[in-house]
């Protein structure tokens, strides 16, 4: 049941309080500035009346200093995964780098299974071209006169035979693979001596041209060079026999031709028995002018 004061004793009963809590305020810190002992239960008992109001008031203030730890965890934490992901980037970067290092040292340690004869000699080159379209078939190597690079060179690595050197500049050489249209190979089918000519088509097999009537070819005969016609010297492995489905056998050779990246370029003294390229005359001269009855004439 609620008490209804009037208006007036209401009026009146304020005015009558708030003198009395002020004159209560003075009273108590008179007392308390006379004798602490006696204030202290007190003071104890305003604070722990006080301490679950505090508890309870500052719980929102944790939460929020634990969500902003949270927060600066979480900022932490993708910072950290950052570099770890630029990190992981770097030596992925290197591992690349490592594979390709030790790719290429396989390569040049497969170089050693085919050793020339000691009186001949030799450079190894890397690949940095390949002209593998429909008409060519040729790769271009780092290495030129400067490197004792010459024409009729051939080029092996370390499973076969892949061409000779058609062309050669100062620092970089071109090498016709034996896949290409105009090489011409002299080689023998080991087991029955067959002799033949492995003859490319810018395929990825070469076909056997000049066979024997009546000889028997089987797929996987091993081909080699016979060392006819002093373009390469006999024994250096060229393939195996890989389809006989066709009119003429097709040769599989031992070296995967899109994969090379070094060669072997060796000199076994072919150089001075090919004919020098002709130089282009331009017009001009006189004498290629009479000779050639105006056009342009190569010497």
């Amino acid at each position: 049941m609620v008490i209804r004061l009037p208006p007036a004793r209401r009026a009146a009963l304020h005015r009558v309080i708030l003198p009395l809590l002020l004159l209560l305020s003075v009273i108590v810190m008179i007392v308390g500035k006379v004798d602490r002992v006696v204030l202290e239960p007190f003071r104890t008992s305003a604070m722990d009346a006080a301490a679950p109001v505090l508890e309870l008031l500052s719980r929102p203030t944790t939460s929020l200093d634990a969500a902003l730890d949270r927060a600066r965890g979480f900022v932490g934490a993708y910072r950290e995964i950052a570099r770890l992901t630029q990190e992981n980037e770097r030596l992925l970067g290197w591992q690349q780098a490592a594979l390709k290092l030790a790719a290429d040292n396989a390569q040049l340690r497969e170089l050693l299974r085919v050793a020339p004869e000691p009186s001949v000699s030799y450079v190894t080159a890397r690949v940095i071209a390949s002209s593998g379209g429909a008409f060519v078939r040729s790769i271009m190597v780092d290495a030129g006169h400067e490197n004792g690079v010459a024409r009729g060179q051939a080029a092996i690595t370390g499973d076969g035979l892949i061409g000779r050197v058609s062309e050669v500049g100062t620092r970089a050489a071109r090498i016709l693979l034996i896949t290409d249209l105009n090489s011409r190979v002299p080689v023998v089918i080991e087991g029955s001596r067959q002799r033949a000519v492995l003859a490319g088509d810018n395929s990825e097999r070469p076909s056997l041209h000049y066979l024997e009537a009546g000889v028997a070819v089987r797929i996987g005969d091993r081909v080699v060079t016979s060392g006819q016609g002093g373009i390469f010297p006999p024994g250096l492995p060229v393939g195996v026999v890989a389809a006989l489905n066709g009119e003429l056998p097709r040769v599989e050779p031992y070296a995967r031709l899109s994969q090379v990246d070094y060669v072997r370029l060796v000199d076994y003294g072919l150089a001075d028995a090919l004919p020098d390229p002709l130089p282009l005359v331009r017009r001009g001269d006189k004498r290629a002018d009479r000779a050639s009855g105006g056009q342009p004439v190569r010497r």
